[in-house]
């Protein structure tokens, strides 16, 4: 069935589509193109489409600074609404204001339109984020139509316990949301190192999609290194975009490779650090239905 999770030989598919995105356009650009994709990856026949961090709202604070909390919950409850419409599972990202500075929020929608976790970024990256938001306190695990996923946000992904304790948890797939925007020499430099989201796969055997963001600040200061990607459990590449354009990529995942053979092996081994494993898993589990404050 187009849009599903298929059952093909004993193992489970998964299509999923990510979303590259300018990262400091307005609310209202941002809302336009996150309802354009969302129905562009649902007649794609995918399952799945993620957005890059902070998709909603922007990630250029003296935007986000200006919006009212209404506004952001507005768009919000929009992408919901076309979550509902399409039939397909979207991962949204806003900055939401909270009494005590801001959240980094990746919200989980299901084709319901019901949001079903939320995920709040643990490591904050760059100084404005680091002067307006706070970082969360739990791990991300979550189901997709049984299948079980794990999240981080930008910066997160160079804390591997963020996403190596959910696949010794069971999570096949890490989705990735990210704006990994910079200095232009920076930039620049993440793109020629690689520095800028280093695929999870050799180091987990699960599947790492990664929708970043492209563009420029109003000022010309800063841009963002594009390079999106959806890789298989080995590393290897299964679409990529380019670094500078707005565009979607689109992959079948057959979670059978998906073994965790390599969080797996931790979890055994050494043997002194099993029990440690096993509660913090504990902790990770009793953890992830609990919605960000």
């Amino acid at each position: 069935m187009q849009g599903m999770a298929v059952k093909e030989g004993g193992g489970t598919s998964l299509q999923v589509s990510c979303v590259q995105m300018h990262w400091a356009r307005s609310l209202a650009f941002n809302l336009e193109r996150t309802l354009h994709y969302v129905q562009q990856a649902a007649e794609a026949g995918s399952r799945v489409v993620l957005f890059p961090e902070a998709g909603l709202t922007g990630y250029y604070f003296p935007h986000v600074l200006a919006l009212r909390p209404k506004e952001v919950q507005a768009a919000l409850d929009r992408t919901r609404e076309a979550a509902a419409r399409h039939g397909i599972w979207v991962i949204a990202g806003t900055l939401r204001k909270t009494p005590r500075r801001y959240l980094n929020l990746a919200h989980v929608i299901n084709p319901d339109g019901v949001i079903t976790h939320e995920y709040a970024k643990v490591h904050m990256a760059g100084v404005d984020e680091k002067k307006h938001c706070r970082g969360g306190d739990k791990l991300s695990l979550f189901k997709i139509d049984g299948i079980q996923c794990t999240l981080v946000i930008c910066r997160d992904g160079r804390h591997p316990e963020l996403y190596r304790i959910p696949a010794m948890a069971g999570a096949q797939v890490l989705f990735h949301p990210s704006c990994s925007s910079d200095e232009v020499e920076a930039v620049a430099w993440k793109r020629v190192s690689g520095r800028a989201q280093q695929p999870a796969g050799p180091s987990t055997r699960i599947f790492h999609c990664v929708a970043n963001t492209i563009g420029q600040t109003p000022d010309g200061k800063q841009t963002s290194s594009g390079a999106s990607f959806i890789r298989e459990p080995s590393g290897l590449p299964l679409a990529e975009t380019g670094y500078y354009q707005e565009e979607m990529i689109t992959a079948v995942l057959d979670l059978s490779r998906a073994d965790r053979a390599y969080a797996l092996d931790s979890l055994e081994k050494p043997a002194f650090l099993k029990k440690h494993w096993k509660s913090m898993i504990d902790e990770v589990r009793k953890r992830a239905d609990e919605m960000p404050t």
